[in-house]
């Protein structure tokens, strides 16, 4: 799903209602990957083939969900998390499966940014959609695979489901528990194989991390990652990554997966904008390879093979 690995384990219910559930989910997530694939013909390449051509478009309610939320992240994390910078990916070559190690051309990616397409260019009116600048082009990746992670939590509860554990490219939640035990996740190393800590998740509670190490290229020696710079219109290379956990509540998956990134991005104001997510629990790794965890994530982390923390902020 959205070019990235998805499991979804559960645990303690009879094999037939698990894997009548666990289909359930994966139906799912076929029908969103089809719906919002940012490059393969789908609604949401239907939406910015409108906006393209100056057009309104008609969208459903589920679109207008991902929209609103979008907007208001994207107000909220002063324009670092913005899915409309989908020109951007494209040129850096991520709209693709597989990475061409290739820089893009310096004048197109200048004038992509200068052309600033925002989220907040939508115009919105009931089920219409349009734009005032042709420059937007929606990429929702940064939001659906968090989405996701809701809609599958919903449908397994629906199925009687109530431990499992789903997880989408290291972005993850987890429902009730392993027999006596907590799920456990661990939280990848950026730059060696294997964890650098462990976390125990409780019922309902949801990680994200967004690495460099996921969606990258190398290219005379450097690396350029898919996690872009809206402002800059470059790949950020002050962060190798961040992960934050999300406690219980409404849209805890989403929020997992879109407030990792303008906490990534932020750099040294990584503090600020996770307070501005609502976000306690942080751990980041700068390009040094210097490990920061907030006060709260601290206590919730268990280090691997001598790993700590070398910076601890409130």
């Amino acid at each position: 799903m959205f070019g990235t690995k998805v499991e979804v384990v559960s645990f303690g219910s009879p094999e037939p209602e698990a894997r009548a559930a666990l289909a359930a989910v994966l139906r799912e997530f076929d029908r969103l990957h089809r719906s919002y694939h940012a490059w393969q013909a789908s609604d949401l390449t239907r939406l910015n083939d409108a906006i393209a051509q100056g057009k309104p478009a008609q969208v459903d309610d589920e679109m207008l969900h991902l929209l609103d939320a979008s907007r208001r992240y994207a107000t909220l994390s002063d324009g670092l998390f913005d899915p409309a910078i989908g020109h951007l990916i494209e040129l850096w070559g991520f709209h693709s499966d597989t990475f061409v190690p290739r820089l893009p051309d310096p004048a197109a990616v200048a004038a992509a940014v200068r052309a600033h397409p925002s989220v907040l260019d939508l115009e919105i009116r009931d089920h219409t959609v349009s734009s005032r600048k042709t420059a937007v082009m929606l990429d929702l990746g940064g939001i659906a695979k968090g989405y996701a992670l809701d809609r599958a939590a919903a449908i397994l509860h629906e199925h009687g489901i109530r431990n499992a554990l789903i997880n989408i490219g290291g972005n993850v939640m987890a429902l009730g528990t392993k027999g006596k035990q907590t799920w456990s996740v661990g939280i990848q190393h950026p730059r060696t194989p294997g964890p650098m800590a462990t976390l125990a998740l409780y019922d309902g509670e949801a990680i994200g991390t967004s690495g460099d190490y996921q969606r990258y290229f190398d290219f005379d020696g450097r690396r350029y990652s898919h996690l872009l710079d809206p402002q800059s219109g470059e790949p950020a290379r002050h962060t190798e990554a961040v992960t934050i956990l999300i406690t219980p509540g409404e849209a805890s998956g989403m929020r997992s997966d879109v407030c990792s990134k303008p906490v990534f991005l932020a750099d040294q104001r990584w503090r600020d904008m996770a307070r501005r997510c609502g976000v306690d629990h942080v751990l980041k790794v700068d390009s040094a390879g210097r490990v920061s965890v907030t006060t709260a994530m601290r206590a919730r982390l268990r280090w691997v093979s001598g790993m700590q923390a070398d910076t601890v902020v409130e």
